[in-house]
């Protein structure tokens, strides 16, 4: 039966920097032969060693989120890299000024990563710097509040349904028929959320209120006309640390290795070469309002992107926010 192949070498481009890396090993003059018994396979009188397959099954494992493979297929993947890598050899391509550019560039990933890899190994994040985190972020979660509100054309119109709500009126049954929000059917009603998730003008009015008062005036934003109802609010609880520890370690290891290289430059002599990049001109645009940054009552927010950083060396990224929890769903 015909093996179906492994497209990593030829196609996997997603693989490739690790093949390189195998290739980088396999062809250093250090590497050490290989014996019979250790040997999956022989090509050409070259053995390949049970630890290049298991190395390979851990890559893609690792690389694909857990997919796995038969060996039999990774097996063949390994045959056809060494018969193109004797290839190569044999028409001197590792003499040529590419491969040998790019074989430097392989090792001085390697050796850079190692370089990290060895630092961290030696000043590992404790439990004490994780608790210490956790404690920092967690310590001032804030509240959330769960809030209904009329949303009206114009202030005469909010006027006139607070007037209503002074002489008892039902403020779900005066949202269903008067609020121009999708969310009007529903009796104004926009679950819980917290401050940042609303426009500032909105959120800061369901602060200032008390849990069951409404705005006694009417709150103006870029959408309309509000009148807020604060049904209630609590805290935020935070996650249990058992839950976070694992997110919160990566970005304390980007730290600390982030703090290890800024203390070498530091101590290092470096002088750059590279010309300054001239500035680009800048094009005028109209400022938008600093509304349009959050999101609407009764509608979706929009995501906030999360600050990307470098990973540490085989890491997972942090999470987004960092270690702060999920907040609860926006409003619709």
């Amino acid at each position: 039966m015909k093996l179906k192949l492994v497209p990593l070498v030829l196609a996997g481009a997603a693989l490739l920097p690790g093949c390189f890396e195998e290739k980088a090993k396999e062809a250093a003059p250090a590497t050490p032969a290989v014996s019979k018994e250790d040997a999956v396979a022989s090509v050409n009188g070259t053995y390949i060693s049970k630890k290049t397959l298991e190395t390979l099954e851990k890559e893609i494992s690792e690389r694909s989120q857990g997919q796995t493979f038969p060996k039999e297929q990774l097996l063949e993947e390994l045959i056809q890299r060494e018969l193109l890598i004797q290839q190569a050899l044999q028409k001197q391509l590792d003499k040529s000024p590419e491969v040998i550019e790019r074989m430097a560039t392989v090792r001085n990933s390697l050796l850079s990563q190692a370089a990290l890899q060895d630092y961290l190994k030696a000043n590992p994040v404790t439990d004490e710097e994780i608790k210490a985190e956790y404690d920092s972020k967690m310590a001032n979660m804030g509240s959330e509040y769960k809030a209904r509100h009329i949303l009206v054309k114009t202030e005469d119109e909010a006027k006139k349904l607070i007037a209503e709500l002074d002489k008892g009126g039902n403020f779900n049954e005066l949202a269903k028929k008067h609020s121009i929000d999708p969310m009007g059917s529903e009796g104004g009603d926009l679950g819980w959320f917290t401050a940042d998730r609303m426009v500032p003008p909105f959120s800061e009015a369901v602060v200032a209120l008390e849990n069951g008062k409404y705005s006694k005036q009417p709150v103006q934003t870029q959408f309309g006309w509000h009148v807020i109802l604060r049904e209630d609010s609590r805290a935020l609880t935070p996650p249990p640390l058992d839950a976070v520890k694992e997110q919160i370690r990566p970005m304390l290891q980007r730290q600390k290795a982030q703090a290890m290289i800024e203390n070498l430059r530091k101590n290092a002599k470096i002088e750059v070469m590279l010309p300054p990049t001239p500035p680009k001109p800048e094009e005028a645009q109209p400022a938008a309002p600093a509304e349009s940054q959050a999101a609407t009552p009764g509608e979706q927010p929009a995501a906030v992107p999360a600050e990307q950083a470098a990973p540490a060396p085989s890491e997972p990224a942090a999470p987004a926010a960092e270690t702060k929890p999920a907040e609860p769903a926006a409003a619709k």
